[in-house]
């Protein structure tokens, strides 16, 4: 924005109002964004996704002792909306009381460059990602689904029970996870829902309508026979490509959402592994969740067929609920000023 011409001789100065940029903590955004609102920017970024409007890079990932460091760049042309998040995910964090999940997101003026805002990602990343499933779980779970599955107990698990309980009425919701405590902490954490805490990861599959994959483990925490038909699986973790959370059997027989096929085929050990042992092809992806959105047809076929949604986490969702707080913190801001 031009505040001042003045002319000196040939040369001509353009002076340009300097518009701080905006700082929201978790603590801020967390106040401005609701789930339902995510779950519906969420959609509405993933169809604009796969229907090309919006231009992003699959994430450029460096690997460190311990972790990696990701940046995720993306302009979201129909918001209009411009920005980018940095990631670091290191599993030993909490030993020193950090998340293992880290963020940062910077958005941009998408006319002019310009620093709008700077986010704490954590949250967003947390609520952005359940939104997704939410999205997927509307679309690809059976409307009659009652019996939710949860394996993890971090987070992402309770983010996912939020979510996931605004797009389906659970009347009952098994978790599992490695340590009996924290299974124990988030049952007592989540008394609003039907949770209980299970014996094993089998017993929380067995019977399941949704099943939900929200751990850290770099090997199939379910097995192909745990799943019955026209079961929805929503798989989270498994976010590099030697790593996966599924069994391969379970990945070959159903039929396989994902949120981008370049990222997918990139990034997703349960894709890529079961590619390179000669399981399936590239074709075994049937659609992007923003084709699904646009097309249901794409999506669950009939009752009995199992569908699966592998999430890895994109760019312009990033962007989008970042945009999403920025607009709502300033209007909230105007609000005060002018009362």
């Amino acid at each position: 924005m031009c505040s001042q011409e003045c002319e000196h001789g040939t040369q001509v100065c353009v002076r340009y109002a300097v518009v701080m940029p905006v700082w929201l903590n978790e603590a801020d955004v967390r106040a401005v964004l609701s789930m339902a609102g995510l779950i519906e920017a969420m959609e509405t970024a993933l169809a604009a996704f796969s229907a090309g409007t919006v231009k992003q890079p699959v994430r450029t990932v460096i690997e460190a002792p311990g972790g990696f460091f990701a940046s995720m760049p993306a302009y979201l042309g129909s918001a209009p909306a411009m920005g980018a998040k940095l990631v670091t995910v290191f599993h030993d964090n909490p030993s020193h009381g950090l998340p293992t999940h880290l963020a940062t997101i910077v958005l941009l003026d998408p006319a002019t460059g310009n620093l709008l805002a700077i986010l704490d990602g954590r949250f967003i990343t947390e609520a952005r990602t359940a939104a997704v499933s939410a999205v997927a779980t509307r679309y690809l779970a059976r409307a009659d689904a009652t019996v939710l599955a949860i394996i993890g107990s971090g987070v992402q698990a309770r983010s996912h029970l939020e979510a996931l309980s605004l797009v389906r009425k659970f009347t009952e919701v098994r978790c599992w996870s490695p340590s009996s405590a924290h299974r124990g902490n988030f049952v007592a954490e989540s008394r609003e829902y039907p949770v209980r805490a299970v014996e094993s990861a089998e017993a929380a599959t067995r019977g399941a309508d949704v099943i939900v994959l929200v751990t850290a483990s770099p090997t199939p925490v379910i097995e192909d026979s745990w799943v019955k038909a026209g079961a929805c699986v929503i798989s989270v973790g498994a976010c590099r490509p030697n790593q996966r959370e599924m069994d391969p059997a379970l990945v070959a027989r159903s039929r396989l959402v994902v949120d981008s096929r370049a990222a997918a085929l990139k990034e997703s050990g349960d894709v890529v592994q079961g590619i390179l042992e000669g399981r399936f092809g590239e074709s075994h992806i049937a659609a992007e969740l923003g084709e699904v959105v646009a097309d249901p047809n794409l999506g669950r076929r009939d009752a009995s067929e199992i569908t699966i949604f592998k999430s890895l986490g994109l760019a312009v969702e990033d962007v989008a609920a970042a945009d999403l707080a920025y607009r709502r913190a300033t209007e909230s801001t105007k609000g005060a000023s002018i009362s």
